[in-house]
């Protein structure tokens, strides 16, 4: 018997019912770090409960920011200010958190005291050059491994010199980190982009009092200024309930509501690719919450046609892609993708792990260095490695749900760093999903 967990996964029911998806991941570790540098007490509502994201809180923890928890998924973050944080004792753990990493090397990067950041296994394969580099452009000492990637070691007591930065490849993370660390640079910071990504950095620091002029593509934002206290409620997380809409389009007679779900336009391309496949989504109940639109997503099945993705739409949906090639894998015809070769780089190689996994299923899948073309049809039993990684995890348990037979995923312990729950979740609404170990 193995010692890992592992899930086996079986056809179901329709899925039915109103689901509430744990609170956005990004919006969750920025809370945080926001609050953290704030200076006053925030409130944090609908906190995302994950090992990531309770890591990031752990960082600041041990650099002398006091929290407390009333109740679950709710945060009372004691501010020190940007210059309050303390020299922690020993190594940062930022667990499986890339975002977290990413964003802190910015942070950290000028502090006046030394801080060494490390991951779990998945982490540590990373790259991070693409975050020193520019760093390193503002004055910044970071040493890494010598392929690029972690541990980090920062050196403290480097002044820092704001910088117009191009990105080679669009990231919000790397862009969020130099951003970050333009708040303690002398002068401007300018972050411009090759293609828009997701600005939850730029809205949150406004909403914490930063003078920040952004547009898609490009931000900017002077040095020394301080951020206010403020409460924030965090919006239900696309990227989870990325699982949910494509189980409910592709499962027969399934009609679910995904309650307040976050929809920054710059995280919604799935929505645009399951629609442009025929899909049967519509959106109720529009808000926004702490500068973040949110709405309930109202999923029907539908047959979907497979189509070409168009490239402009995938930057927009880089974290979706697991769950997409399972839409594509239900879908009549073929799905084309293209210029996602980010999705090398991810917690795995997505896209040799999507493809390696429906093949194991008996589907025809044609890799390409930035894509694949996915052949729908029938999908088998068979026994799928995560490599770890949480989204491959979740889109295998879909697939299952139109198995002929039983899908083993093996390796799923990762999934509760952005969503814990999710098989309890996923059963309660209608999925044959056990936990094994």
């Amino acid at each position: 018997m193995s010692s890992q967990p592992y899930w086996i996964a079986r056809k179901g029911s329709a899925l039915q019912g109103t689901l509430d998806i744990p609170g956005d991941k990004s919006v969750s570790h920025r809370a945080v770090m926001f609050a953290a540098l704030a200076d006053g007490v925030s409130h944090i509502d609908g906190f995302l409960e994950g090992e990531d994201t309770r890591a990031t809180a752990n960082i600041f923890a041990q650099m002398g920011v006091r929290f407390e928890t009333p109740t679950p998924s709710r945060r009372i973050v004691h501010g020190v200010g940007v210059d309050g944080l303390q020299a922690p004792q020993g190594e940062l753990d930022c667990g499986n958190a890339g975002t977290g990493m990413r964003l802190l090397a910015g942070l950290l990067a000028a502090q006046p005291f030394g801080s060494t950041l490390v991951g779990d296994e998945s982490l540590t394969k990373r790259p991070m050059r693409r975050v020193t580099g520019p760093l390193a452009l503002m004055g910044a000492r970071i040493d890494t491994q010598d392929d690029g990637t972690p541990p980090l070691h920062i050196h403290g007591g480097q002044p820092l010199q704001g910088i117009h930065y191009e990105l080679p490849v669009a990231s919000a993370q790397v862009k969020s980190a130099v951003l970050l660390a333009g708040l303690y640079a002398q002068g401007d910071t300018t972050v411009v982009e090759p293609h828009p990504t997701r600005d939850y950095t730029e809205r949150m620091l406004r909403a914490f009092g930063v003078e920040i002029d952004f547009e898609p593509g490009k931000a900017r934002l002077r040095g020394g200024q301080r951020l206010r206290a403020t409460d924030i409620s965090v919006p239900a997380d696309f990227s989870s309930s990325a699982f949910f809409i494509v189980a409910a389009s592709i499962i027969p007679g399934s009609e679910v509501r995904l309650r307040s779900v976050g929809l920054n336009p710059r995280r919604t391309g799935l929505l645009t690719a399951l629609r442009m496949m025929g899909a049967d989504i519509t959106e109720e109940n529009h808000a926004e919450h702490g500068g973040e639109a949110v709405a309930d997503l109202v999923v029907r099945y539908a047959p979907l046609k497979g189509t070409e993705i168009p490239v402009d739409v995938v930057p927009d949906m880089i974290d979706e892609f697991p769950a997409l090639f399972v839409a594509a894998a239900a879908a009549q015809g073929q799905t084309v993708v293209r210029g996602a070769a980010e999705l090398r780089v991810k917690e795995s190689d997505r896209l040799a792990a999507m493809a390696t996994g429906l093949r194991t299923l008996g589907l025809r899948v044609d890799e390409t260095e930035d894509g694949a073309t996915i052949f729908g049809g029938p999908l088998g039993s068979g026994t799928i490695e995560s490599h770890g990684d949480h989204r491959i995890s979740m889109a295998f348990a879909i697939a299952g749900q139109l198995s002929t037979g039983e899908v083993r995923i093996n390796d799923v312990a990762n999934v509760a760093t952005s969503f814990p729950g999710f098989d309890t979740l996923a059963n309660g609404a209608g999925f044959g999903l056990s936990a094994r170990s």
